[in-house]
């Protein structure tokens, strides 16, 4: 890991407040909120099983330093998966089912614990945390993402994707020390690439059919113009993982770490959540 990408917990608490925040916050575009929205029920479940799949490694690793990095990686996922579930509960109390998918999320990884290896569980995590560091790298290096999106939540998820890119090659450098192999860890992401992607336009479909907006044209144009332009890059990086060489640190994160972190820094609130 690169010492610009070094990790560091941050205990913020979000003031998830319904009355606080519009519900279609994200420059009042049912369909992107609802994006985001829908995204945030996969993390209570994955955060707590990324969490349980390197602890399961820790006593194996003989690097010091990579088991360091593997215990910050568990404290900041811990501190994702109790944000996000205040965040669940803003969604359930504005009438979506957040409840009933996370509970969906919750069986499906409990499914996927008792059945698999531990070093799969570890290929698991791997394959889940690339595709969310370079989301992301594209929530971080793009101004667009977060524009005209309401203050609180905009900060809320360039919070989770600064701490997700930090930490974005521990599981994969566990992974590779307990003996994980090229083409153990492609057949992994490719499964887990269609059941994530299948439950991720479910989510979404039932947010926006909560919303009665589900077959709006004028909705759906909105989502694919929001995401016109980095569909590409974010497919490239998808495919590096499929590299025989590849490594999480070949795509570069200093620059968009180090604007957050000035952020991290001077933003009110920032400051506001970490002294809640």
């Amino acid at each position: 890991m690169k010492p610009s990408e070094k990790l560091q917990i941050r205990n913020l608490h979000f003031p998830f407040d319904a009355p606080r925040t519009p519900r279609h916050w994200h420059a009042g575009r049912p369909a992107v909120s609802a994006f985001f929205d829908s995204q945030s029920l996969f993390f209570p479940a994955g955060e707590r099983f990324f969490v349980d799949a390197v602890k399961a490694a820790i006593p194996k690793l003989k690097d010091p330093a990579l088991v360091r990095e593997a215990r910050l990686f568990c404290g900041q996922e811990g501190i994702h998966q109790r944000e996000h579930e205040n965040y669940n509960r803003m969604l359930e109390e504005r009438g979506y089912p957040a409840a009933k998918l996370e509970r969906w999320v919750y069986r499906l990884l409990a499914f996927v614990a008792f059945t698999t290896l531990p070093r799969w569980r570890l290929g698991v995590t791997c394959a889940l945390e690339h595709f969310t560091a370079i989301g992301a790298q594209r929530a971080l290096s793009n101004p667009r993402t977060f524009a005209g999106a309401h203050p609180l939540l905009g900060a809320f998820w360039r919070w989770h994707a600064a701490e997700e890119t930090e930490h974005k090659a521990v599981p994969f450098d566990i992974y590779q020390a307990v003996g994980g192999f090229y083409l153990e860890r492609v057949m992994i992401m490719f499964t887990t690439t269609i059941i994530f992607r299948a439950y991720a336009f479910f989510h979404l479909c039932c947010f926006l059919w909560t919303d009665g907006l589900l077959f709006s044209g004028r909705v759906w144009r909105e989502l694919f113009a929001y995401f016109k332009g980095e569909g590409a890059a974010f497919f490239r990086d998808y495919l590096r993982y499929y590299q025989p060489g590849f490594h999480p640190s070949q795509i570069d994160s200093s620059e968009s770490l180090s604007s957050i972190r000035r952020e991290f820094a001077t933003s009110p609130l920032y400051a506001e959540a970490a002294a809640r």
